[in-house]
């Protein structure tokens, strides 16, 4: 990164996993880095500011800028001081990171208003306050004649995006809530210079995807590790860089494989002039093709969830369900 535009980058949740592996990227490539981490478990639960500390340790004694803040993106203050943090440590704000995310694993029936806001709060609401107070402070420096290159990379998931996994309503909802976001700041905020793009990593090794069988297996003799939180890092680089010339975009990240996504887009369908009927729909739209999810969710996991044929892989679904409660 070139010394006389060093460039300082707020990045949310990066105490552990993917958002770690981002925050160490970007100061080894000379960024300034806001590290925001309240140290909470996977649910959201407790706290810890020595797990934002201890990634701010790492960057310095390896020579990098850094500093910690232990603020949570669900709380729209915290939100405006992790901003300000960045200004006021290193002069200014050039790119966000939205990686912060907590996840409740439940079947339906058993998921709670409790649970939902959980995970909406800080997954969606929360990239929509950090991203919020970003905005604020680059219209102001835009207003007073300082425009610079800015960007905002939101991090969504292929839970919601394109795999139906059992037991992540609310997760699915919010990842999908992110990638909408993604689309419309990037025309909102095109007039202040900023761009915004959404990453979504699959199949990556975290805390929230353990629990997938087969997830902590490493490969032999240091081979490449697809699975690794490290793959998403040089993607997230990039998309924060002056040269990018990307926005309201969303790629899918998996192993060495990146790809533009399309979103909800249109597939075939019918058309007549004047209103259908009952009948012709039950005739026309039984014959389309279309995609059953339990098929998309397969090919989705690459075989994690096992191999079997469809009926197999309901029967895990519906077992999963149940264990899960």
């Amino acid at each position: 990164m070139d010394e006389a535009y060093r460039r300082t980058v707020l990045v949310t949740g990066a105490g552990r996993g993917i958002g770690r592996a981002e925050a160490m990227y970007l100061a080894a490539a000379g960024a300034n880095v806001v590290v925001n981490d309240p140290g909470v478990g996977t649910d959201g639960s407790g706290g810890d500011a020595s797990v934002a500390r201890s990634v701010v340790d790492e960057i310095v004694a390896a020579g990098g800028r850094a500093v910690a803040d232990t603020g949570s993106v669900a709380d729209r203050e915290d939100a405006r001081r992790m901003v300000a943090t960045a200004v006021d440590a290193f002069g200014d704000l050039h790119g966000v990171v939205n990686n912060a995310a907590v996840e409740i694993s439940r079947g339906l029936e058993h998921l709670t208003e409790r649970d939902v806001d959980a995970v909406v709060d800080v997954k969606l609401k929360g990239t929509l306050g950090v991203s919020h107070w970003a905005a604020v402070h680059w219209r102001e420096r835009a207003a007073a004649g300082f425009r610079a290159d800015r960007a905002i990379v939101n991090t969504a998931s292929g839970s919601g995006l394109a795999n139906p996994l059992p037991l992540q309503s609310s997760y699915a909802a919010a990842n999908a809530g992110v990638a909408a976001l993604t689309a419309v700041h990037a025309v909102e905020l095109a007039r202040l210079g900023v761009r915004v793009n959404c990453i979504s990593p699959s199949m990556v090794r975290t805390r929230l995807t353990l629990p997938v069988p087969g997830m902590d297996q490493l490969p032999d003799g240091g081979r490449f590790d697809p699975r690794d939180p490290g793959v998403v890092a040089p993607l997230v680089a990039y998309l924060l860089s002056p040269d990018c010339p990307l926005t309201g975009q969303t790629l899918s990240v998996r192993g060495g494989s990146i790809t533009v996504d399309r979103g909800w887009s249109h597939g075939t369908g019918v058309e007549r002039d004047g209103p259908w009927t009952v009948p012709e729909l039950a005739d026309r739209l039984g014959a389309l093709d279309v995609e059953d999810p339990f098929d998309r969710l397969a090919a989705a996991l690459g075989g994690a969830l096992g191999t079997g044929g469809r009926d197999e892989l309901m029967a895990m679904v519906n077992a999963r369900l149940e264990a899960a409660g």
